[in-house]
């Protein structure tokens, strides 16, 4: 039970210049494979594909803007000139908004965020299954960060919610398309995870969101990111068109009050 299978393959990583996507880029890099790191900010993208070659691994940074899908298809042809071949696109950029009832957005709130979150994940996987069917890889996969909101819907997040079910519709579509030719296609959902995408967030907005969750506290991005390193291996070739959550059980269901007969067993 090792993850010597993923040693070699090539995958690219959208939004890997900080957050969930950045400690899969560093997970990958760690574990052999050869990353193709994507993000908008050249800065903070070129900073962690260096560090990735500095612990030994290969690497390189491609600034994308993942909204716009002749960067994606160029940044997949990148990869494939750089390294020969494509193994597996990890969809990771994607961007949170408001806290508002639905009539409170614009529909340019709405183009905006379905352009990262909808049309850039669809782009990733689009071009990402051409060239890894192009490549012969006998172990392709596509893996998309979705949400819990993906999941269960949350007041107050009506677009986004929208983004990431339609994330988690296209992963388990394209999991039946692609299940008879090897390429396995599932969507990770992170829960309350300490990201930028929280951005100033008060320190008593993160308690909140660390008491809302069943598991007491919020998740780190390293959680996601070793779920994307097994569902890149060998491992999992038989998972597909899955959404899982990462979440500390907080889509599991609604918390109620229940009382322990016998709390001394926590002692």
């Amino acid at each position: 039970m090792d993850f010597k299978s993923v040693a070699g393959k090539v995958a690219i990583v959208t939004g890997a210049s900080r957050g969930i996507g950045e400690a899969i880029a560093r997970v990958y890099g760690e574990n052999g494979m050869k990353v193709v790191c994507a993000a908008r900010s050249a800065e903070q993208g070129e900073r962690v594909a260096e560090e990735i070659r500095r612990k030994g691994g290969e690497a390189v940074f491609v600034q994308t803007d993942c909204s716009d899908t002749t960067q994606i298809k160029r940044l997949i042809d990148r990869a494939v000139e750089t390294y020969g071949k494509l193994d597996g696109v990890v969809s990771n950029a994607g961007i949170g908004q408001g806290g508002n009832p639905l009539h409170e957005y614009e529909t340019k709130d709405y183009d905006n965020i379905f352009a990262l979150n909808s049309k850039g994940v669809f782009a990733g996987m689009k071009y990402g299954a051409e060239a890894i069917f192009q490549s012969h890889s006998a172990g392709g996969f596509l893996i998309n960060v979705a949400s819990v909101a993906g999941i269960l819907p949350q007041r107050g997040q009506a677009l986004y919610v929208a983004t990431k079910h339609g994330v988690v519709g296209m992963t388990k579509a394209a999991a039946l398309d692609y299940a008879p030719h090897g390429i396995t296609v599932n969507a990770i959902c992170p829960g309350y995870t300490r990201t930028s995408i929280f951005g100033d967030a008060p320190e008593q907005a993160l308690e909140y969101f660390a008491k809302d969750c069943p598991a007491g506290r919020m998740g780190q991005p390293e959680e996601c990111a070793y779920l994307a390193l097994f569902l890149a291996s060998d491992l999992a070739r038989y998972i597909t068109g899955a959404a899982i959550p990462v979440d500390g059980a907080l889509s599991a269901g609604s918390k109620n009050v229940s009382t322990w007969k016998h709390p001394e067993i926590l002692e």
